[in-house]
């Protein structure tokens, strides 16, 4: 039985989606995840990027045990440079390298000749294949790139050193059927020298299928990420291969991975929380309505036999669907335990904070959903260090009067008022914490979703917002049953991982003079 590689890559290819950027210390507990998941090697990031992408590849490096921890570098010497020193403290290392392969790309784009191209690869791997032991080549662009160059260039990088060969459809421009007569073509020219990967985008919306296929023709890895983040219309979403492969062994000779399926639940809800990016209600595996029944005879049947219309169980994927019966008079000992029904272990000091913030939404909320407590803990775990604290919040909005907000924030033990006027009642809240803390924010978007059930729901808020025009946008959380503060929360979140994110680059700078 095959078992078939997962080479994710949400925290790179995913993180190039429109809005999706991330803080190192999100992207760390994102990799924390797909580690419970049980990927096999996470593309961390583009480590010749930016100061912060080599940060968060190193800081990940550092952290993960259980995973190949894995540095994209273009065919430059300083990117490979730059990704063996990001990998440094990984106990499993990978640098991916790549360099367009299509004829269009490499007169238009690279401007070099076919053998110039051949040349700048062989030297990229040799020189990665000399920081780290396990390389990975792609071919960009592979699925328009001519099958006689491609050979030559495959042959040659795995003389140079590369154990991974990439045949990325770049621009999802491929379909099943060709897309594994493609592969197979690789697979048996290589004959075993290296293993055969696939990386597909979905433009046509085929990536999911593009992989599937290529697996049938003997791809051993599959790129794909949670959600199906990437750019433009995303890559192949990660939990819908893991879970074909499952419920459709006799398909694929009973290929398998190594996925803990019940963790792709909490994957896809802290990617989607972390990156304000919800997957669609009827998203495959994931969405909402991926498991709901409307119809009367899908109901009756599922109450008579679950598999006359469920493929799959809710259950495996991580997806449970009872409610917490626990109230503002449970102990600890029955919040950890629940925690643990649910597969969520923390340390002490997140479990007290995480305990806190469940017995004061008891003392609110009447009934309290998995989905609350999920949200509770990733809120606690993806916020930054309380730079600023919001402690009070007083709003007024006369009908027909102009809209102002009073806040009281906390700031090395000091707590500091002061209030502002808006447009709006959003706008007055932003503008107040903007004049306590001496930053203004320029809101770029907003979001506000209703979590769980009822009129007592969650309210959780996704801000946007730029507090330096020369560095990008960061991305706020806040959660509360009262929209306003969790706005307030929302902004203050993101002012904090700002100041957190312009001190770690700072530090970076000083270390690299």
């Amino acid at each position: 039985m095959q078992t078939i590689k997962i080479f994710d890559t949400t925290l790179r290819d995913g993180e190039q989606s429109p809005g999706a950027s991330m803080t190192t210390a999100e992207k760390i507990q994102i990799a924390h995840q797909l580690q419970k998941l049980g990927i096999d090697v996470i593309e961390a990031g583009f480590a010749v990027a930016s100061p912060g992408d080599f940060d968060a590849v190193s800081q990940i490096a550092a952290q993960i045990t259980e995973s190949t921890v894995c540095s994209l570098a273009r065919a430059h010497e300083k990117d490979i440079t730059q990704a063996a020193r990001a990998l440094e403290a990984a106990r499993s290392q990978r640098i991916h390298t790549f360099i367009a392969t299509s004829a269009i790309h490499m007169e238009y784009k690279l401007r070099m000749k076919p053998d110039e191209v051949i040349a700048r690869a062989v030297e990229a791997v040799k020189m990665a294949h000399s920081a780290v032991k396990d390389v990975e080549f792609s071919c960009e662009d592979a699925t328009r790139s001519d099958m006689g160059f491609l050979r030559e260039i495959i042959d040659a990088v795995i003389q140079a050193g590369a154990s991974t060969i990439n045949l990325p459809d770049t621009v999802g421009y491929a379909v099943p059927h060709d897309y594994a007569r493609f592969v197979k073509e690789v697979v048996d020219f290589t004959a075993g020298r290296a293993v055969i990967s696939v990386h597909c985008h979905n433009d046509l919306g085929l990536a999911t299928a593009n992989s599937l296929a290529a697996i049938g023709a003997g791809a051993g890895q599959v790129e794909c990420t949670v959600n199906g983040l990437g750019e433009r219309a995303g890559n192949a979403a990660l939990e819908e291969i893991v879970m074909t492969l499952k419920t459709r062994k006799d398909l694929f000779g009973g290929a398998d991975t190594r996925i803990n399926t019940r963790e792709i639940y909490p994957a896809s809800r802290l990617v989607a929380t972390i990156c304000g990016i919800e997957p669609q209600p009827n998203k495959a595996i994931v969405g909402k309505n991926a498991f709901a029944h409307e119809s009367g005879i899908h109901q009756d049947g599922v109450l008579k036999y679950r598999e006359t219309y469920e493929i799959m169980r809710a259950e495996d994927i991580g997806l449970e669907r009872n409610t917490l019966t626990l109230g503002k008079l449970s102990g600890s000992h029955a919040f950890k335990q629940k925690l643990a029904d649910m597969g969520i272990v923390l340390e002490e000091a997140a479990f007290a904070k995480a305990f806190e913030q469940f017995k004061q939404l008891a003392d609110k909320k009447k009934t309290i959903y998995d989905d609350d407590i999920r949200m509770l803990v990733t809120n606690e775990a993806i916020n930054a260090p309380a730079i600023y604290e919001l402690i009070r919040m007083q709003l007024t909005d006369c009908s027909g009067g102009v809209p102002s907000c009073a806040v009281t924030i906390r700031k090395d033990e000091e707590e500091i008022t002061d209030a502002a006027i808006g447009n709006g009642t959003i706008d007055a809240v932003f503008k107040a914490i903007d004049r306590v803390s001496g930053f203004s924010g320029r809101l770029i978007d907003y979001k506000v979703e209703a979590l769980s059930e009822g009129k007592d729901a969650l309210a959780k808020v996704v801000t946007k917002v730029v507090f330096d025009e020369e560095k990008p946008a960061i991305m706020g959380h806040g959660l509360d049953l009262d929209t306003m503060m969790a706005s307030a929360q929302a902004y203050i979140h993101a002012l904090n991982s700002y100041l957190l994110m312009r001190d770690r680059l700072q530090k970076f700078d000083r270390m690299q003079v």
